[in-house]
């Protein structure tokens, strides 16, 4: 390939070489792309003095003589000098051939050349009759022809023309690190075609952060000694950095002795033998430490297999015998609270009952999912509607969750409680509470539904509230046990056909002794957004962990927005409970109600306030400032006179940056062990 680019020349040589319209035009003008023999460019020298003009004929006999020796002498070698006749007419010259087009493609090339140059007495250039001083290149050859001397001292070696490929690499780090590749190798392969016989060499280099290949070609005539081919060559790659732009694709510099090329294409050269490969890719020579590193992982991965085989396989065991373990103990406390209760109203229940009552357990009596299993809608034989949680099969978590159950619930019976009515327990494997059924399902589904929502009035909505705080006040102080929920949340809030709420799924419920006020654990469960600080970071567990759950469960239906999502303050993003108390301190706080609720200066203005600054005080970041769920009650049901303290910052107040919003449809139960 022959780069297009601008005629350049050094200033020195200009005055006395360049002449004439094309010249100028040639130093700032880029040059098409060159055919094979096509001429790059050519130079015409000063007009010979009075009495020696070009076409004398002692003058053309010797120039004759010297183009037949160039010719044959650079067909042979590649490249030839010589002189003919004496002063004044003395004729001196030079050719020379890439070193990869010799022989008789060469001899014909520069027989052309030569033929246009001498022959015609204008020389086929427009120099004139008066010149004896032409330089011809073309992209596979060149020659000078003169009557004067310059083949002694470093005639025919200064940089003398350029031309450069239009292609750049962005001029950055990287053009810099490219630079400094192509002096590598035109340095390199300099450096070998000074000490070879016929003074040619070319190489090759890889860039490997942009994935070029970069190639290079160097050549002096060969009647130039080692250290006299090095300095010339040396002499144009000192050149580069002012005659090409960094990060250059391709250049190159000419002189009628010697030349230097570098492209990233490799079709401009023959590269059957390059003399210089730099960067080459390294062979896997290898191969036998990559099999044996094959080997070797092979073998690691099954030893790790079997290992994980053998270690699930009495992982199983395990199970297994804590399954059984469970399930004989689930039938204890059965039994146990049987004989215990006595007639209460807690059934046990056949399989088949409980089959018959929900269709099979259909997909269309399916109620939804719980992580302890999922929920059917049933009907008894007398009519009675259930809700029947059936339990996942061999699960451990599950069965656990189900022992608590019975344990807790079935002993509690409140208004604002789900009420169970019984299990059914079949083989090792089938285990079902059975649950009265509540018509208007769970909290989640009508508070955070757009359409459902707008239904809820303030009146309504207080109601559940109130109801649920009686609940919690039940479990914490007035029941037989202490008993802290550990997983209050919307979901876990159902409603019956009149909207009452009852607290559900005790299965993570803990039971407290009434002279221990917290206990540390480091199993931790619970849904994210509604867990207390202290127990999701130390497992300090209380009854205060409920009273936070409670705060944020007020926030969200006040809003009817949901604790994992983001809401916007001040360009920023927050969680719900931080949101709100930034409202609360701007004295904002009415934004924070649902709009469907069109909450004004009415009656129910002063009761709303009240409720979103008692949230507050729940959802505080130190259990000790929270209120226990009496002074809940008391400050719920509290007149328009009485004093609240003021909240202080609440709990997880990070800040988001804008775009990295949660999804707002998280309600993950989540269990985290902590290391002690």
């Amino acid at each position: 390939m022959s780069a297009p680019g601008a005629v350049v020349r050094r200033p020195l040589l200009a005055a006395a070489l360049l002449v004439g319209a094309f010249a100028a035009a040639a130093l700032f003008l880029p040059l098409p792309a060159a055919a094979e023999d096509t001429i790059l460019s050519h130079k015409c020298g000063a007009p010979a003095a009075a009495g020696n003009a070009s076409n004398s004929a002692a003058y053309r006999s010797n120039l004759n003589a010297l183009a037949a020796a160039l010719v044959a002498g650079a067909a042979a070698n590649g490249s030839a000098v010589g002189a003919a006749g004496a002063a004044p007419d003395a004729a001196y010259g030079l050719a020379l051939c890439r070193g990869d087009f010799t022989g008789g493609v060469c001899a014909r090339g520069l027989r052309d050349a030569l033929r246009s140059a001498v022959n015609d007495s204008e020389n086929a250039f427009g120099c004139g009759p008066e010149v004896r001083d032409i330089t011809l290149f073309y992209d596979r050859y060149q020659l000078r022809l003169s009557g004067a001397d310059f083949l002694s001292g470093d005639g025919g070696t200064v940089p003398d023309w350029a031309g450069n490929n239009t292609n750049f690499v962005t001029p950055d780090d990287a053009a810099r690190r490219f630079d400094g590749l192509v002096a590598e190798l035109v340095t390199t392969i300099a450096a070998v075609a000074a000490g070879k016989p016929d003074r040619y060499a070319t190489g090759r280099s890889r860039f490997g952060e942009q994935g070029l290949t970069l190639y290079g070609l160097v050549q002096c005539t060969v009647d130039m000694t080692t250290e006299r081919c090095r300095r010339c060559l040396d002499g144009l790659i000192a050149e580069f950095p002012a005659m090409f732009p960094s990060g250059q694709h391709g250049g190159r510099i000419l002189v009628p002795r010697c030349t230097v090329r570098y492209e990233t294409d490799d079709t401009f050269f023959n590269t059957t033998n390059l003399s210089v490969d730099l960067h080459r890719p390294k062979r896997n020579k290898a191969w036998i430490w990559a099999t044996i590193a094959v080997v070797s992982v092979l073998l690691l991965a099954a030893s790790i297999l079997v290992h994980r085989l053998i270690r699930i396989r009495r992982k199983r065991e395990l199970a297994r015998s804590e399954l059984r373990r469970l399930s004989i103990a689930v039938k204890n406390v059965i039994n146990l609270w049987r004989l215990e209760e006595g007639n209460s109203g807690f059934s046990l229940y056949d399989f088949s009952q409980m089959k018959g009552a929900t269709n099979g357990f259909s997909i269309e009596n399916k109620l939804g999912q719980g992580g302890f299993g999922p929920v059917y809608k049933g009907v008894l034989p007398d009519g009675l509607e259930i809700a029947a949680k059936r339990l996942g099969p061999c699960s451990l978590q599950g069965l656990l969750e189900f022992k608590n159950e019975i344990q807790l619930i079935a002993k509690l019976q409140h208004r604002n409680l789900v009420k169970l009515l019984g299990c059914c327990i079949e083989g090792e494997h089938e285990k079902i509470l059975v649950y009265e059924y509540m018509p208007n399902k769970s909290l989640d589904l009508i508070i955070f539904d757009n359409k459902k929502g707008a239904s809820q009035d303030w009146a309504k909505r207080q109601n559940i509230i109130d109801g649920i705080s009686h609940g919690l006040l039940y479990l914490h102080i007035h029941s037989r046990l202490c008993v802290v929920h550990r997983d209050l949340k919307a979901s876990n809030i159902l409603l019956d056909a009149e909207m009452n709420p009852k607290i559900s799924d005790f299965g993570m419920a803990r039971i407290f002794s009434s002279s221990v006020a917290e206990s540390n654990t480091t199993r931790i469960v619970g849904t994210h957004g509604y867990i207390a600080p202290e127990y999701a970071s130390d497992g300090v567990c209380s009854v205060k962990s409920d009273v936070f759950s409670f705060g944020v469960l007020l926030l969200e239906i006040i809003s009817g927005t949901m604790t994992t999502g983001s809401y916007t303050y001040g360009g920023k993003l927050y969680k719900l409970i931080a949101y709100a108390w930034l409202l609360w301190k701007a004295g904002q706080w009415p934004e924070l109600v649902d709009r469907s609720l069109g909450l004004g200066s009415g009656e129910y203005h002063y009761t709303v306030e009240r409720y979103v600054h008692v949230a507050l005080l729940c959802v505080q970041e130190s259990a000790d400032d929270r209120p226990a769920m009496d002074e809940v009650v008391k400050m719920l049901s509290g007149g328009e006179g009485e004093v609240l303290p003021e909240p202080k910052q609440p709990a997880y107040f990070n800040v988001r940056p804008v775009g990295t919003e949660m999804s707002a449809s998280c309600d993950m139960t989540i269990t985290i062990t902590l290391s002690r």
